[in-house]
């Protein structure tokens, strides 16, 4: 637990509630692009495991192991776009880092649907996928840091939590929107128009949504970087007092970094988010794989409990930021952290036993999603306390990159792989309550009283 260091604290500026909403939408649209594309990727990840990574007699399982390396190899590249475009956040400014990673994630995620296949270009098509996911993950990892810092930054006093909860809360929309256009494709196509062409739609389908995210960006405010402001104050007009991490006092009033501080800031964030990362993908993404391949349920089947859990997710978002801004993030994280870390098993459990009634096993997956949902909602709030405006950007985007890329981009390809060798079905309970159970020992350093003190 960090102990703040005396600094000079400046009143908050206000800001315009059109500039507040302007930042939360735009700040949002991006996200919800982003988790689209993720999610379809994870609905049809059997589909696509069968038309890049399975040669004619190739294995069902390995091509779906090496699809889910892709996934994987995508995550690990948003630590690189957080930092690249996290210091273009923080050095040049909030609106331009956002303009141009939304630009290269809907440039990817269209390209996507226009690729050949291996049946058509043998083994370029594999190669030529995980290029265009290397560039998603680098957008995706500049795309939190900025988004985050824009809504956190211009929200109204005490009201931080709900604010950031917004881009939880576009998470859940993206995924659902991408399983209500998998479930559709599924129900009005058959099984090999889905697999000829029928699977490319909701990839080309960002191109238009990237258009509009575009054009709310542009409409942003200008900002000036933080780095280059006297007195240290962000976008939104707030002053950066105080201290933190970076404590000391700079020539011109804000924080003078000490080294080693953000970067053990960014270790404790990775911890604090490691089962919203872990469960949330597990619950959230994962499952109709799991069901499919480990349960042998339909692909229909499969959509539909992931978008009960989802539901679930959604539900639970913005009440639970709003909620934090009052009781504070550590309350409310911790509960979700422990919800998930006691009931992940029973369950699942429920979900696989197959004498079980459909709405029980329903009712296991909406509450599944909703306590990942109370860890989402608080999460960027917190996120955005832990570091100053001048290394905001990076600093938030970093702890979000690396824990997804270490905890959700190789959920799929850990549980797919345990479950195979092992035999043991129970590895994704497993696997989110250990996560979350470590979640909890570092949310509890959080002081009580964040949620009510001026960002930095």
């Amino acid at each position: 637990m960090t102990t703040p260091v005396p600094g000079p604290v400046r009143p908050p500026a206000t800001v315009r509630p059109d500039d507040a909403r302007r930042a939360l939408v735009a700040g949002s649209v991006g996200n919800f692009i982003e988790w689209y594309e993720f999610g379809i990727y994870g609905y049809f990840a059997t589909v696509i495991a069968a038309q890049f990574f399975t040669p004619e007699g190739g294995s069902e399982v390995e091509g779906l192991v090496k699809a889910y390396a892709s996934f994987a190899l995508a995550f690990f590249f948003r630590p690189v776009g957080a930092a690249v475009f996290g210091r273009f956040g923080d050095r040049v400014g909030r609106r331009p880092a956002l303009v141009v990673v939304v630009c290269l994630m809907t440039g990817a995620t269209a390209m996507i649907g226009l690729l050949p296949t291996y049946a058509s270009i043998g083994a370029a098509a594999p190669w030529l996928l995980t290029l265009l996911r290397i560039l998603q993950g680098l957008s995706a990892g500049g795309e939190f840091g900025g988004a985050v810092s824009v809504m956190t930054e211009c929200a109204p006093p005490g009201r931080r939590g709900r604010y950031g909860a917004w881009q939880s809360f576009t998470v859940a929309l993206g995924l659902l929107a991408g399983a209500a256009v998998a479930v559709v494709l599924a129900s009005v196509l058959t099984a090999s128009q889905l697999h000829g062409w029928g699977w490319r739609v909701p990839f080309l389908l960002t191109l238009p949504l990237g258009l509009v995210a575009l054009r709310l960006r542009l409409r942003l405010p200008p900002d000036e970087p933080p780095a280059r402001v006297p007195g240290g104050r962000v976008p939104g007009g707030r002053a950066e007092g105080g201290t933190g991490p970076e404590g000391g006092t700079g020539p011109e009033g804000g924080p003078r970094p000490r080294p080693g501080e953000t970067a053990r800031a960014v270790v404790l964030g990775i911890g604090r988010m490691m089962g919203w990362s872990a469960a949330g993908y597990t619950f959230l993404v994962v499952m109709p794989s799991y069901v499919q391949s480990t349960l042998g349920a339909t692909f229909q089947q499969a959509l539909l409990g992931t978008v009960l859990a989802n539901l679930g997710f959604a539900a639970s978002i913005l009440p639970a930021g709003g909620l934090s801004d009052r009781i504070g993030r550590r309350t409310v994280m911790v509960a979700g952290a422990l919800l998930v870390a006691v009931l992940a098993l029973p369950l699942l459990h429920l979900v696989q036993d197959p004498g079980a009634p459909g709405y029980a096993k329903g009712a296991a997956l909406f509450a599944a999603g909703a306590g990942v949902g109370l860890m989402a909602g608080p999460g960027p709030a917190m996120l955005a306390e832990m570091f100053p405006a001048r290394v905001r950007c990076t600093g938030l985007g970093l702890a979000y990159a690396l824990s997804n890329a270490v905890f959700s981009g190789c959920a799929g390809l850990i549980i797919t792989e345990v479950v195979a060798r092992t035999g043991n079905v129970d590895v994704p309970g497993y696997y989110a309550a250990a996560t979350c159970a470590v979640s909890v020992a570092a949310l509890l350093t959080l002081r009580g009283d964040d949620h009510d003190r001026p960002l930095r």
